[in-house]
């Protein structure tokens, strides 16, 4: 596969995966299982929390329901894409750059919280599908509680 078809297809990746976190975010039913599908079977988590990896599965997909469950409580009200800088490292692999924007409503004054982030994403192409099998995340609890929404 050449580097602008693998460009091309983690981008479309990608634009499909913000908008199942739309979907999350407004609560709208099936999520768990469009979320499941953007991970490989086994995947790895590394942030300042440690190291963790974990198999796809029903446990991830409860985990996952529950995570974007807290994210509405807490006010999340969108998470969008600002920047994506995809780096094909060969013919099955990538790296993507990705800086989320997000907007959340501060429970203790309602005011609309703009908060910008940027998590990397280590891709396989196995197959033809685009899935996550790595990711490298910012502190998100340091970032909510500098913002007053935790």
């Amino acid at each position: 596969m050449t580097r602008t078809a693998i460009r091309k297809k983690v981008e479309a990746f990608f634009k499909r995966y913000a908008a199942t976190y739309a979907r999350a975010l407004a609560d709208k039913p099936g999520v768990d299982k469009a979320v499941t599908r953007a991970f490989a079977d086994y995947f790895v988590e590394a942030s300042p929390a440690g190291v963790h990896g974990g198999r796809n599965g029903v446990v991830f997909r409860l985990m996952a329901r529950r995570g974007f469950a807290r994210y509405r409580k807490i006010g999340v009200e969108s998470m969008l894409i600002d920047a994506l800088e995809v780096t094909p490292l060969d013919d099955l692999h990538a790296m993507a750059r990705v800086t989320w924007d997000s907007r959340t409503r501060r429970r203790s004054d309602g005011r609309l919280v703009r908060i910008r982030f940027t998590h990397y994403y280590f891709l396989t192409l196995l197959g033809g599908s685009v899935r996550i099998f790595a990711y490298v995340a910012t502190d998100e609890q340091a970032i909510l509680r500098r913002h007053g929404l935790i």
